[in-house]
C-alpha cells in the first residue's frame, strides 16, 4: 500500500526527493520510478545508512506526501 501511494505520486514526489536527498540524482530518481526498496537501497549506499534507518526515512517520506 506504501510503495502504492509512491509510485501513484512519483512525478511530484520526485522533486520532494530531490530536496530532501540531494546527493541523488535526478536519474537515479528517475530511474527509480517510485520504487521504495531502490530509493532505500540509493539512500544507504549515498548516505551510508543501515537498511533500517533508510526505511524510516522513506516511511516517513511517503508518510508526509500529500
Amino acid at each position: 500500500m506504501v510503495e502504492d501511494r509512491l509510485k501513484g505520486m512519483w512525478k511530484q514526489a520526485k522533486g520532494k526527493a530531490r530536496q530532501k536527498w540531494g546527493e541523488l540524482t535526478d536519474d537515479e530518481l528517475e530511474q527509480m520510478e517510485g520504487k521504495r526498496e531502490e530509493l532505500v537501497g540509493k539512500i544507504q549506499e549515498r548516505y551510508g545508512k543501515t537498511k533500517l534507518e533508510a526505511e524510516r526515512e522513506v516511511d516517513e517520506f511517503i508518510r508526509d506526501l500529500r
